[in-house]
Protein backbone atom coordinates (compact mmCIF):
# COMPACT_ATOMS: atom_id res chain seq x y z
CA UNK A 1 0.00 0.00 0.00
CA UNK A 2 1.23 3.48 -0.85
CA UNK A 3 2.08 5.83 1.99
CA UNK A 4 0.49 9.20 2.78
CA UNK A 5 3.01 11.27 0.81
CA UNK A 6 2.55 9.17 -2.34
CA UNK A 7 -1.22 9.47 -2.22
CA UNK A 8 -1.76 13.02 -0.96
CA UNK A 9 1.37 15.15 -1.48
CA UNK A 10 0.49 16.30 -5.00
CA UNK A 11 -3.27 15.76 -4.69
CA UNK A 12 -5.23 18.59 -6.30
CA UNK A 13 -8.26 17.87 -4.12
CA UNK A 14 -6.39 18.53 -0.86
CA UNK A 15 -6.86 21.69 1.26
CA UNK A 16 -4.47 22.43 4.11
CA UNK A 17 -5.27 24.42 7.23
CA UNK A 18 -4.67 24.50 10.98
CA UNK A 19 -5.37 21.33 12.97
CA UNK A 20 -7.75 22.86 15.52
CA UNK A 21 -9.44 19.76 16.97
CA UNK A 22 -8.14 16.18 16.58
CA UNK A 23 -10.09 13.41 14.90
CA UNK A 24 -10.84 11.72 11.59
CA UNK A 25 -14.16 11.79 9.75
CA UNK A 26 -15.71 11.25 6.30
CA UNK A 27 -19.09 12.86 5.56
CA UNK A 28 -20.95 15.18 3.19
CA UNK A 29 -20.32 18.93 3.15
CA UNK A 30 -22.85 21.46 4.34
CA UNK A 31 -22.04 25.05 3.37
CA UNK A 32 -23.11 27.22 6.28
CA UNK A 33 -23.73 30.87 5.46
CA UNK A 34 -25.63 33.53 7.33
CA UNK A 35 -27.88 36.09 5.73
CA UNK A 36 -26.04 39.37 5.35
CA UNK A 37 -27.77 42.01 7.42
CA UNK A 38 -28.70 45.25 5.68
CA UNK A 39 -28.25 48.20 8.04
CA UNK A 40 -30.53 51.21 7.69
CA UNK A 41 -29.32 54.65 8.79
CA UNK A 42 -32.74 56.24 8.26
CA UNK A 43 -33.87 58.92 10.70
CA UNK A 44 -36.48 58.10 13.34
CA UNK A 45 -39.42 60.15 14.54
CA UNK A 46 -40.16 58.37 17.82
CA UNK A 47 -37.08 58.21 20.04
CA UNK A 48 -38.89 56.49 22.92
CA UNK A 49 -40.12 53.71 20.63
CA UNK A 50 -36.57 53.23 19.29
CA UNK A 51 -35.24 52.92 22.86
CA UNK A 52 -37.97 50.38 23.69
CA UNK A 53 -37.06 48.38 20.59
CA UNK A 54 -33.41 48.43 21.66
CA UNK A 55 -34.27 47.16 25.15
CA UNK A 56 -36.45 44.38 23.69
CA UNK A 57 -33.66 43.33 21.31
CA UNK A 58 -31.15 43.24 24.17
CA UNK A 59 -33.49 41.12 26.31
CA UNK A 60 -34.18 38.76 23.39
CA UNK A 61 -30.43 38.42 22.77
CA UNK A 62 -29.83 37.61 26.45
CA UNK A 63 -32.57 34.98 26.35
CA UNK A 64 -30.98 33.36 23.28
CA UNK A 65 -27.52 33.32 24.83
CA UNK A 66 -28.89 31.89 28.08
CA UNK A 67 -30.40 29.03 26.11
CA UNK A 68 -27.10 28.43 24.27
CA UNK A 69 -25.25 28.62 27.59
CA UNK A 70 -27.52 25.90 29.02
CA UNK A 71 -26.83 23.67 26.00
CA UNK A 72 -23.09 24.35 26.31
CA UNK A 73 -23.06 23.33 30.01
CA UNK A 74 -24.68 20.03 29.08
CA UNK A 75 -22.14 19.32 26.36
CA UNK A 76 -18.84 20.60 27.75
CA UNK A 77 -16.88 21.46 30.87
CA UNK A 78 -18.30 24.37 32.85
CA UNK A 79 -15.47 26.89 32.57
CA UNK A 80 -15.31 26.51 28.79
CA UNK A 81 -19.08 26.95 28.62
CA UNK A 82 -18.45 30.25 30.44
CA UNK A 83 -17.47 31.69 27.03
CA UNK A 84 -21.17 32.50 26.66
CA UNK A 85 -21.38 34.13 30.09
CA UNK A 86 -18.63 36.51 28.94
CA UNK A 87 -20.71 37.36 25.86
CA UNK A 88 -23.77 38.02 27.99
CA UNK A 89 -21.74 40.45 30.08
CA UNK A 90 -21.30 42.61 26.96
CA UNK A 91 -25.08 42.90 26.72
CA UNK A 92 -25.09 44.26 30.29
CA UNK A 93 -22.19 46.67 29.83
CA UNK A 94 -23.63 49.95 31.24
CA UNK A 95 -21.18 52.19 29.36
CA UNK A 96 -21.92 50.55 26.00
CA UNK A 97 -25.70 50.67 26.51
CA UNK A 98 -25.50 54.27 27.76
CA UNK A 99 -23.50 55.35 24.69
CA UNK A 100 -25.90 53.65 22.28
CA UNK A 101 -28.97 55.15 24.02
CA UNK A 102 -27.43 58.65 24.09
CA UNK A 103 -26.63 58.48 20.38
CA UNK A 104 -30.19 57.39 19.56
CA UNK A 105 -31.46 60.43 21.46
CA UNK A 106 -28.97 62.86 19.94
CA UNK A 107 -28.62 61.57 16.36
CA UNK A 108 -32.20 60.25 15.92
CA UNK A 109 -30.96 57.40 13.71
CA UNK A 110 -32.21 53.83 13.49
CA UNK A 111 -31.03 51.81 16.56
CA UNK A 112 -29.53 49.14 14.28
CA UNK A 113 -27.23 51.75 12.70
CA UNK A 114 -26.12 53.10 16.10
CA UNK A 115 -25.54 49.55 17.47
CA UNK A 116 -23.51 48.58 14.42
CA UNK A 117 -21.41 51.75 14.47
CA UNK A 118 -20.78 51.80 18.24
CA UNK A 119 -19.81 48.13 18.64
CA UNK A 120 -17.72 48.24 15.45
CA UNK A 121 -15.44 50.78 17.15
CA UNK A 122 -14.38 48.13 19.66
CA UNK A 123 -13.90 45.61 16.87
CA UNK A 124 -11.63 47.93 14.90
CA UNK A 125 -9.41 48.47 17.95
CA UNK A 126 -9.01 44.70 18.33
CA UNK A 127 -8.45 44.06 14.64
CA UNK A 128 -5.82 46.80 14.41
CA UNK A 129 -3.85 45.12 17.18
CA UNK A 130 -2.66 42.62 14.52
CA UNK A 131 -2.69 39.80 17.07
CA UNK A 132 -4.37 36.42 16.61
CA UNK A 133 -5.97 36.48 20.06
CA UNK A 134 -7.46 39.97 19.64
CA UNK A 135 -8.73 39.18 16.15
CA UNK A 136 -10.50 36.10 17.46
CA UNK A 137 -12.20 38.15 20.19
CA UNK A 138 -13.30 40.63 17.51
CA UNK A 139 -15.15 37.75 15.82
CA UNK A 140 -16.93 36.98 19.10
CA UNK A 141 -18.07 40.60 19.39
CA UNK A 142 -19.29 40.45 15.79
CA UNK A 143 -21.65 37.67 16.90
CA UNK A 144 -23.07 39.83 19.70
CA UNK A 145 -23.49 42.81 17.40
CA UNK A 146 -25.27 40.82 14.69
CA UNK A 147 -27.49 39.14 17.28
CA UNK A 148 -28.73 42.50 18.59
CA UNK A 149 -29.26 43.85 15.05
CA UNK A 150 -31.09 40.70 13.94
CA UNK A 151 -33.43 41.00 16.92
CA UNK A 152 -33.99 44.69 16.20
CA UNK A 153 -35.02 43.66 12.69
CA UNK A 154 -37.23 40.83 14.08
CA UNK A 155 -35.30 38.20 12.11
CA UNK A 156 -34.54 34.65 13.27
CA UNK A 157 -31.35 32.54 13.14
CA UNK A 158 -32.03 29.91 10.52
CA UNK A 159 -30.21 26.71 9.65
CA UNK A 160 -31.25 23.89 7.32
CA UNK A 161 -28.51 21.59 8.61
CA UNK A 162 -29.25 17.89 8.64
CA UNK A 163 -27.55 15.22 10.71
CA UNK A 164 -24.11 13.78 10.01
CA UNK A 165 -22.58 16.53 7.88
CA UNK A 166 -19.30 18.42 7.92
CA UNK A 167 -19.95 22.14 8.33
CA UNK A 168 -17.98 24.40 5.98
CA UNK A 169 -18.06 28.13 6.67
CA UNK A 170 -16.14 31.36 6.34
CA UNK A 171 -15.97 31.47 10.15
CA UNK A 172 -17.95 30.15 13.09
CA UNK A 173 -19.00 31.89 16.28
CA UNK A 174 -19.15 30.00 19.59
CA UNK A 175 -22.95 30.00 19.34
CA UNK A 176 -22.83 28.61 15.78
CA UNK A 177 -20.56 25.80 16.92
CA UNK A 178 -22.79 24.78 19.83
CA UNK A 179 -26.06 24.98 17.87
CA UNK A 180 -24.67 23.12 14.87
CA UNK A 181 -23.30 20.40 17.15
CA UNK A 182 -26.88 19.76 18.31
CA UNK A 183 -27.60 18.59 14.78
CA UNK A 184 -24.82 16.04 15.08
CA UNK A 185 -22.28 17.93 12.99
CA UNK A 186 -19.41 15.52 12.32
CA UNK A 187 -16.71 18.12 11.65
CA UNK A 188 -15.97 21.81 11.11
CA UNK A 189 -13.95 23.52 8.36
CA UNK A 190 -13.46 27.29 8.21
CA UNK A 191 -11.64 29.78 6.00
CA UNK A 192 -10.60 31.88 8.99
CA UNK A 193 -9.78 31.28 12.65
CA UNK A 194 -6.92 29.83 14.65
CA UNK A 195 -6.15 27.60 17.62
CA UNK A 196 -7.24 30.31 20.07
CA UNK A 197 -10.65 30.89 18.51
CA UNK A 198 -13.54 29.98 20.76
CA UNK A 199 -14.99 27.84 17.96
CA UNK A 200 -11.77 25.79 17.98
CA UNK A 201 -11.80 25.51 21.78
CA UNK A 202 -15.43 24.33 21.73
CA UNK A 203 -14.69 21.82 18.94
CA UNK A 204 -11.92 20.30 21.06
CA UNK A 205 -14.23 20.13 24.07
CA UNK A 206 -16.93 18.40 22.02
CA UNK A 207 -14.44 16.04 20.33
CA UNK A 208 -15.52 17.19 16.89
CA UNK A 209 -12.66 17.22 14.31
CA UNK A 210 -11.94 20.71 13.01
CA UNK A 211 -9.62 22.28 10.45
CA UNK A 212 -9.54 26.09 10.49
CA UNK A 213 -7.67 28.86 8.66
CA UNK A 214 -7.91 27.15 5.24
CA UNK A 215 -8.45 30.54 3.49
CA UNK A 216 -10.29 28.96 0.53
CA UNK A 217 -12.49 26.06 1.72
CA UNK A 218 -15.76 27.85 0.96
CA UNK A 219 -14.54 28.61 -2.58
CA UNK A 220 -13.42 25.07 -3.40
CA UNK A 221 -16.03 22.96 -1.58
CA UNK A 222 -19.57 22.59 -2.96
CA UNK A 223 -22.72 21.62 -1.10
CA UNK A 224 -22.95 17.83 -0.84
CA UNK A 225 -19.28 17.11 -1.65
CA UNK A 226 -17.83 14.12 0.18
CA UNK A 227 -15.10 15.34 2.54
CA UNK A 228 -12.40 13.50 4.45
CA UNK A 229 -11.21 15.62 7.39
CA UNK A 230 -8.01 14.99 9.34
CA UNK A 231 -8.07 17.11 12.50
CA UNK A 232 -4.74 15.66 13.65
CA UNK A 233 -2.70 17.11 10.80
CA UNK A 234 -5.00 19.86 9.49
CA UNK A 235 -6.08 18.89 5.99
CA UNK A 236 -9.25 18.14 4.02
CA UNK A 237 -9.71 15.91 0.96
CA UNK A 238 -12.57 16.92 -1.37
CA UNK A 239 -14.39 14.01 -3.03
CA UNK A 240 -11.63 11.47 -2.31
CA UNK A 241 -10.99 8.94 -5.08
CA UNK A 242 -11.16 5.21 -4.34
CA UNK A 243 -7.51 4.98 -3.34
CA UNK A 244 -7.71 8.05 -1.05
CA UNK A 245 -10.98 6.90 0.51
CA UNK A 246 -9.62 3.41 1.19
CA UNK A 247 -6.51 4.90 2.80
CA UNK A 248 -8.63 7.18 5.01
CA UNK A 249 -11.12 4.47 6.06
CA UNK A 250 -8.27 2.16 7.02
CA UNK A 251 -6.73 5.01 9.00
CA UNK A 252 -9.97 5.47 10.94
CA UNK A 253 -10.23 1.72 11.62
CA UNK A 254 -6.62 1.57 12.82
CA UNK A 255 -7.16 4.56 15.10
CA UNK A 256 -10.17 2.85 16.73
CA UNK A 257 -8.17 -0.33 17.29
CA UNK A 258 -5.15 1.62 18.53
CA UNK A 259 -7.22 3.47 21.12
CA UNK A 260 -8.58 0.16 22.45
CA UNK A 261 -5.06 -1.30 22.69
CA UNK A 262 -3.70 1.71 24.55
CA UNK A 263 -6.08 1.38 27.51
CA UNK A 264 -4.00 -1.45 28.98
CA UNK A 265 -0.94 0.84 29.19
CA UNK A 266 -2.53 3.31 31.62
CA UNK A 267 -0.97 1.94 34.81
CA UNK A 268 2.31 0.75 33.28
CA UNK A 269 5.49 2.87 33.50
CA UNK A 270 6.96 4.65 30.47
CA UNK A 271 10.16 2.63 30.74
CA UNK A 272 12.51 1.75 27.86
CA UNK A 273 13.47 -1.84 27.14
CA UNK A 274 16.81 -1.29 28.89
CA UNK A 275 15.26 0.20 32.03
CA UNK A 276 15.32 4.02 31.68
CA UNK A 277 12.06 5.54 32.91
CA UNK A 278 10.69 8.70 31.31
CA UNK A 279 8.23 10.74 33.37
CA UNK A 280 5.25 11.56 31.16
CA UNK A 281 3.33 14.51 32.53
CA UNK A 282 0.38 16.43 31.13
CA UNK A 283 -0.09 19.96 29.83
CA UNK A 284 -3.37 21.40 31.12
CA UNK A 285 -5.21 24.50 29.93
CA UNK A 286 -8.30 24.33 32.16
CA UNK A 287 -9.15 22.53 35.38
CA UNK A 288 -11.79 20.41 33.63
CA UNK A 289 -9.02 18.52 31.84
CA UNK A 290 -7.78 16.94 35.09
CA UNK A 291 -10.08 13.95 34.55
CA UNK A 292 -8.22 13.30 31.28
CA UNK A 293 -4.89 13.60 33.10
CA UNK A 294 -5.92 10.95 35.61
CA UNK A 295 -7.33 8.52 33.04
CA UNK A 296 -4.30 8.94 30.76
CA UNK A 297 -1.91 7.61 33.39
CA UNK A 298 0.14 10.82 33.54
CA UNK A 299 2.68 11.25 36.35
CA UNK A 300 1.32 14.67 37.20
CA UNK A 301 0.79 18.03 35.49
CA UNK A 302 3.99 19.33 33.91
CA UNK A 303 2.46 22.63 32.80
CA UNK A 304 -0.69 24.38 33.99
CA UNK A 305 -1.19 27.44 31.79
CA UNK A 306 -2.76 29.89 34.24
CA UNK A 307 -3.41 32.53 31.56
CA UNK A 308 -6.31 30.37 30.38
CA UNK A 309 -8.04 31.25 33.65
CA UNK A 310 -7.95 34.90 32.57
CA UNK A 311 -9.51 34.07 29.21
CA UNK A 312 -12.31 32.11 30.83
CA UNK A 313 -12.95 34.63 33.63
CA UNK A 314 -12.61 37.56 31.25
CA UNK A 315 -10.75 39.37 34.02
CA UNK A 316 -8.10 38.80 36.69
CA UNK A 317 -9.45 36.48 39.40
CA UNK A 318 -8.93 37.44 43.03
CA UNK A 319 -6.35 35.83 45.28
CA UNK A 320 -9.06 33.69 46.91
CA UNK A 321 -10.44 32.58 43.52
CA UNK A 322 -6.98 31.59 42.32
CA UNK A 323 -6.21 29.80 45.58
CA UNK A 324 -9.37 27.73 45.19
CA UNK A 325 -8.48 26.76 41.60
CA UNK A 326 -4.87 25.81 42.39
CA UNK A 327 -5.84 23.97 45.60
CA UNK A 328 -8.46 21.92 43.77
CA UNK A 329 -5.99 20.95 41.04
CA UNK A 330 -3.25 20.05 43.51
CA UNK A 331 -5.54 17.90 45.66
CA UNK A 332 -7.05 16.08 42.67
CA UNK A 333 -3.65 15.23 41.22
CA UNK A 334 -2.03 14.36 44.63
CA UNK A 335 0.41 12.77 45.33
CA UNK A 336 1.68 13.55 41.82
CA UNK A 337 3.16 17.03 41.27
CA UNK A 338 1.69 19.99 39.41
CA UNK A 339 3.82 22.73 37.88
CA UNK A 340 1.91 26.01 37.87
CA UNK A 341 3.26 28.55 35.39
CA UNK A 342 2.87 32.22 36.24
CA UNK A 343 0.61 34.22 33.93
CA UNK A 344 2.22 34.21 30.49
CA UNK A 345 0.45 37.32 29.26
CA UNK A 346 1.22 39.28 26.11
CA UNK A 347 2.28 38.26 22.63
CA UNK A 348 -0.68 36.39 21.15
CA UNK A 349 -2.21 35.67 24.57
CA UNK A 350 -4.61 37.43 26.93
CA UNK A 351 -4.28 41.18 26.75
CA UNK A 352 -5.20 43.78 29.35
CA UNK A 353 -2.95 46.67 28.42
CA UNK A 354 -4.42 49.88 27.03
CA UNK A 355 -1.70 50.34 24.44
CA UNK A 356 -0.87 48.37 21.31
CA UNK A 357 2.72 47.20 20.83
CA UNK A 358 4.17 47.20 17.30
CA UNK A 359 5.87 43.84 17.95
CA UNK A 360 4.16 42.17 20.94
CA UNK A 361 6.17 38.92 20.71
CA UNK A 362 9.30 40.92 21.54
CA UNK A 363 7.58 43.30 23.89
CA UNK A 364 6.09 43.41 27.37
CA UNK A 365 5.07 39.78 27.85
CA UNK A 366 5.58 36.93 30.31
CA UNK A 367 7.84 37.72 33.27
CA UNK A 368 8.56 41.22 31.91
CA UNK A 369 4.92 42.20 32.27
CA UNK A 370 4.59 40.55 35.69
CA UNK A 371 7.59 42.42 37.10
CA UNK A 372 6.14 45.67 35.75
CA UNK A 373 2.84 44.83 37.50
CA UNK A 374 4.11 43.60 40.85
CA UNK A 375 0.71 43.76 42.57
CA UNK A 376 -0.75 41.37 39.98
CA UNK A 377 2.28 39.09 40.28
CA UNK A 378 2.13 39.04 44.09
CA UNK A 379 -1.56 38.15 44.04
CA UNK A 380 -0.80 35.05 41.98
CA UNK A 381 2.29 34.10 44.00
CA UNK A 382 0.34 34.35 47.27
CA UNK A 383 -2.44 32.19 45.81
CA UNK A 384 0.05 29.54 44.62
CA UNK A 385 1.76 29.49 48.04
CA UNK A 386 -1.55 29.24 49.90
CA UNK A 387 -2.50 26.28 47.69
CA UNK A 388 0.83 24.50 48.29
CA UNK A 389 -0.07 22.93 51.65
CA UNK A 390 0.22 19.38 50.30
CA UNK A 391 3.72 20.14 48.98
CA UNK A 392 3.04 18.87 45.46
CA UNK A 393 3.02 22.30 43.75
CA UNK A 394 5.98 23.73 41.83
CA UNK A 395 6.04 27.28 40.45
CA UNK A 396 7.43 28.24 37.04
CA UNK A 397 8.38 31.60 35.52
CA UNK A 398 7.68 32.28 31.81
CA UNK A 399 9.70 34.12 29.16
CA UNK A 400 12.89 34.42 31.23
CA UNK A 401 15.67 36.11 29.27
CA UNK A 402 17.99 37.47 32.00
CA UNK A 403 19.23 36.37 35.42
CA UNK A 404 17.96 39.65 36.90
CA UNK A 405 14.39 38.46 36.22
CA UNK A 406 14.91 35.25 38.19
CA UNK A 407 16.50 37.04 41.13
CA UNK A 408 13.82 39.73 41.25
CA UNK A 409 11.07 37.09 41.10
CA UNK A 410 12.67 35.14 43.95
CA UNK A 411 12.76 38.33 46.04
CA UNK A 412 9.03 38.85 45.47
CA UNK A 413 8.31 35.21 46.34
CA UNK A 414 10.31 35.62 49.55
CA UNK A 415 8.34 38.77 50.41
CA UNK A 416 5.06 36.92 49.87
CA UNK A 417 6.25 34.12 52.14
CA UNK A 418 7.02 36.64 54.92
CA UNK A 419 3.55 38.18 54.52
CA UNK A 420 1.78 34.82 54.67
CA UNK A 421 3.84 33.73 57.68
CA UNK A 422 2.86 36.96 59.45
CA UNK A 423 -0.79 36.17 58.62
CA UNK A 424 -0.40 32.64 60.06
CA UNK A 425 -1.09 31.07 56.66
CA UNK A 426 0.15 27.55 55.95
CA UNK A 427 2.26 27.01 52.84
CA UNK A 428 5.20 24.98 51.48
CA UNK A 429 8.26 26.87 52.67
CA UNK A 430 10.47 24.79 50.36
CA UNK A 431 8.38 25.18 47.20
CA UNK A 432 10.52 24.64 44.11
CA UNK A 433 10.75 27.42 41.53
CA UNK A 434 11.73 26.81 37.91
CA UNK A 435 11.91 28.68 34.63
CA UNK A 436 10.79 28.23 31.06
CA UNK A 437 13.65 28.05 28.56
CA UNK A 438 12.02 29.56 25.48
CA UNK A 439 14.33 32.47 24.67
CA UNK A 440 17.77 31.91 23.04
CA UNK A 441 19.53 33.85 25.81
CA UNK A 442 18.15 31.43 28.42
CA UNK A 443 19.31 28.46 26.34
CA UNK A 444 22.82 29.86 25.84
CA UNK A 445 23.12 30.68 29.57
CA UNK A 446 21.45 27.44 30.71
CA UNK A 447 24.14 26.52 33.26
CA UNK A 448 24.14 29.99 34.84
CA UNK A 449 20.33 30.08 34.94
CA UNK A 450 20.26 26.56 36.43
CA UNK A 451 22.36 27.82 39.36
CA UNK A 452 19.59 30.31 40.17
CA UNK A 453 16.61 27.96 40.06
CA UNK A 454 15.39 24.45 40.97
CA UNK A 455 14.46 23.13 37.52
CA UNK A 456 14.24 24.05 33.83
CA UNK A 457 11.45 23.36 31.36
CA UNK A 458 12.11 23.77 27.64
CA UNK A 459 9.18 25.41 25.84
CA UNK A 460 9.81 24.48 22.22
CA UNK A 461 6.86 26.45 20.80
CA UNK A 462 8.47 29.81 21.47
CA UNK A 463 12.06 28.55 21.46
CA UNK A 464 11.76 27.39 17.84
CA UNK A 465 9.99 30.63 16.93
CA UNK A 466 12.78 32.78 18.36
CA UNK A 467 15.63 30.55 17.18
CA UNK A 468 14.34 30.50 13.61
CA UNK A 469 13.04 34.11 13.70
CA UNK A 470 9.70 32.89 12.35
CA UNK A 471 6.16 33.72 13.49
CA UNK A 472 4.65 30.29 14.11
CA UNK A 473 1.18 31.66 13.36
CA UNK A 474 2.14 33.05 9.93
CA UNK A 475 1.39 30.54 7.17
CA UNK A 476 3.57 32.51 4.73
CA UNK A 477 6.70 31.34 6.56
CA UNK A 478 5.33 28.21 8.22
CA UNK A 479 7.79 25.99 6.33
CA UNK A 480 10.60 27.61 8.35
CA UNK A 481 9.04 26.62 11.67
CA UNK A 482 11.10 23.41 11.90
CA UNK A 483 11.16 21.40 15.11
CA UNK A 484 13.77 19.06 13.63
CA UNK A 485 16.07 21.84 12.46
CA UNK A 486 19.64 21.03 13.62
CA UNK A 487 19.83 24.37 15.46
CA UNK A 488 16.79 23.36 17.56
CA UNK A 489 18.16 19.89 18.35
CA UNK A 490 21.61 21.22 19.28
CA UNK A 491 20.02 23.88 21.50
CA UNK A 492 17.95 21.29 23.38
CA UNK A 493 21.06 19.12 23.80
CA UNK A 494 23.03 22.11 25.13
CA UNK A 495 20.33 22.98 27.71
CA UNK A 496 20.12 19.38 28.98
CA UNK A 497 23.91 19.04 29.21
CA UNK A 498 24.44 22.39 30.98
CA UNK A 499 21.62 21.83 33.48
CA UNK A 500 22.97 18.40 34.38
CA UNK A 501 26.27 20.04 35.36
CA UNK A 502 24.31 21.78 38.11
CA UNK A 503 22.36 18.60 38.93
CA UNK A 504 19.09 20.27 37.93
CA UNK A 505 16.15 18.51 36.31
CA UNK A 506 15.12 19.43 32.76
CA UNK A 507 11.76 18.71 31.16
CA UNK A 508 10.28 19.63 27.78
CA UNK A 509 6.71 20.89 27.52
CA UNK A 510 6.29 22.22 23.97
CA UNK A 511 4.29 20.74 21.11
CA UNK A 512 7.45 19.01 19.88
CA UNK A 513 7.05 16.49 22.72
CA UNK A 514 3.55 15.67 21.43
CA UNK A 515 4.95 14.71 18.01
CA UNK A 516 5.43 10.98 18.40
CA UNK A 517 8.12 11.07 15.70
CA UNK A 518 10.25 13.22 18.03
CA UNK A 519 10.04 11.00 21.12
CA UNK A 520 13.06 8.68 20.45
CA UNK A 521 15.18 11.74 19.66
CA UNK A 522 14.13 13.58 22.84
CA UNK A 523 14.73 10.49 24.97
CA UNK A 524 18.14 10.05 23.31
CA UNK A 525 19.04 13.69 24.03
CA UNK A 526 18.79 12.88 27.74
CA UNK A 527 15.39 14.32 28.65
CA UNK A 528 13.89 12.29 31.49
CA UNK A 529 10.58 14.18 31.62
CA UNK A 530 8.15 15.20 28.88
CA UNK A 531 4.94 17.15 29.37
CA UNK A 532 2.33 16.69 26.64
CA UNK A 533 -1.42 16.75 26.08
CA UNK A 534 -3.21 14.02 28.11
CA UNK A 535 -4.57 12.36 24.96
CA UNK A 536 -1.04 11.87 23.58
CA UNK A 537 0.39 10.19 26.69
CA UNK A 538 -0.72 6.61 25.85
CA UNK A 539 0.84 6.89 22.36
CA UNK A 540 4.10 8.27 23.80
CA UNK A 541 4.18 5.56 26.46
CA UNK A 542 3.80 2.80 23.87
CA UNK A 543 6.73 4.17 21.84
CA UNK A 544 8.99 4.57 24.88
CA UNK A 545 8.27 1.01 26.01
CA UNK A 546 9.20 -0.22 22.52
CA UNK A 547 12.65 1.37 22.29
CA UNK A 548 16.08 1.01 23.81
CA UNK A 549 17.62 4.06 25.49
CA UNK A 550 21.09 3.10 24.26
CA UNK A 551 19.82 3.03 20.67
CA UNK A 552 17.89 6.28 21.15
CA UNK A 553 21.06 7.91 22.48
CA UNK A 554 23.00 6.72 19.40
CA UNK A 555 20.21 8.15 17.22
CA UNK A 556 20.47 11.54 18.97
CA UNK A 557 24.25 11.63 18.65
CA UNK A 558 23.97 10.96 14.92
CA UNK A 559 21.26 13.60 14.43
CA UNK A 560 23.45 16.18 16.16
CA UNK A 561 25.96 15.85 13.32
CA UNK A 562 23.46 16.69 10.57
CA UNK A 563 23.06 20.12 8.98
CA UNK A 564 19.52 19.91 7.53
CA UNK A 565 16.06 19.13 8.86
CA UNK A 566 15.54 16.60 6.06
CA UNK A 567 18.53 14.52 7.20
CA UNK A 568 17.26 14.47 10.78
CA UNK A 569 13.70 13.48 9.83
CA UNK A 570 14.93 10.77 7.47
CA UNK A 571 17.19 9.28 10.17
CA UNK A 572 14.37 9.20 12.75
CA UNK A 573 11.99 7.51 10.28
CA UNK A 574 14.71 4.95 9.57
CA UNK A 575 15.04 4.36 13.33
CA UNK A 576 11.33 3.52 13.62
CA UNK A 577 11.53 1.11 10.69
CA UNK A 578 14.71 -0.67 11.79
CA UNK A 579 13.43 -1.14 15.34
CA UNK A 580 9.89 -2.15 14.25
CA UNK A 581 8.29 0.61 16.33
CA UNK A 582 4.76 1.64 15.38
CA UNK A 583 4.35 5.37 15.48
CA UNK A 584 1.11 7.30 15.58
CA UNK A 585 2.15 9.49 12.66
CA UNK A 586 1.88 6.41 10.41
CA UNK A 587 -1.57 5.56 11.72
CA UNK A 588 -3.27 8.92 12.05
Amino acid sequence: MKNFKQIFKEAENKISGIAAAPGLVIARAYLFTKEKLEISDAEITDVEEAKRNLEEALQKSKKELNKIFSIAKEKMEGRRAAIFEAQMMILDDPILIKNITARIENEKKQPEFIVNDEISKYQHLMTNAHEAYMNERAHDIEDIKNRIIRNLQKKRWQSKITNDVIVVSDSLTPADTILLSRNNAKGFITDHGGLTSHAAIISRSLNIPAVVGTHKATQLIKEGDILAVDGFHGYVIINPNDEQKKFFVEKIDRLVQLQKGLEELKDKPAKTEDGREIHLMANVDVSGEVDLVITSGAKGIGLFRTEQILEEFGEFPTEDEQTEIYSSLASRIYPNPIIIRAFDIGGDKFKFLDFVEPNPFLGLRGIRLLLENEKLFKTQIRAVLRASKNKNILFMLPMISAIYEIRKSKEIIKTCMHELKHENQTFDKDIKTGIMVEVPSAAVMAQDFAKETDFLSIGTNDLIQYLMAVDRGNDLVSDLYQEFNPSVIRTISHVVTEAKKQHKEVSLCGEMAADTLAIPLLVGLGLASLSISPSTIPYAKRIIRSLSYSKAKALAEKCLTFSTEHEVTKEIEKFFEENSITRTRNII
